[in-house]
């Protein structure tokens, strides 16, 4: 590669589990019968090889419900270092009702961040993953900060 740098790695499945296992925060998004895409971040919890997040009425169970195909995408960066990975997911969307499934999941700890509350969960069977990772870059970092009065040199 020109420069010494690495491609961008196309990432396997077990990897792309991994990564989405170690981050709280994605994208769910749907399109509507006219084709317009919406796109709404979720906190969530990778259990097995499911998505879990929680929901109120609104926009994004309303899709599930209508039984709308639901991507989900997660992914890290460090803008500083030049490298991150992205992660898409797909799968069929359930709205979960039983009470023992419910109670299980209440064990793993998902908290909505927002202060509203999301009385319901949802899980994302997934059925396709891909994912891509931009390597780290060799060489140095170099971060400067400005503060009011200074200038840069």
């Amino acid at each position: 590669m020109p420069g010494g740098q690495e491609p961008i790695q196309v990432l396997d499945r077990e990897t792309c589990l991994v990564l989405l296992g170690g981050v709280p925060i994605g994208r769910v998004a749907w399109a509507d019968d006219r084709g317009r895409v919406t796109v709404l971040p979720v906190n969530f919890v990778l259990d097995g090889d499911t998505v879990v997040f929680r929901s109120a009425a609104g926009a994004k169970l309303a899709a599930v419900a209508a039984g709308r195909p639901i991507t989900f995408e997660a992914d890290d960066v460090e803008p500083a270092l030049k490298t991150g990975w992205s992660v898409v997911a797909e799968g069929p969307a359930t709205i979960i009702t039983d009470a023992d499934e419910l109670r299980r999941l209440e064990s793993l700890r998902l908290a909505p961040w927002a202060p509203d509350p999301k009385p319901d969960y949802v899980r994302i069977a997934i059925r396709h993953v891909s994912g891509r990772r931009l390597p780290l870059h060799p060489g140095g970092v170099y971060v400067e900060h400005l503060y009011p009065g200074e200038k840069s040199t």
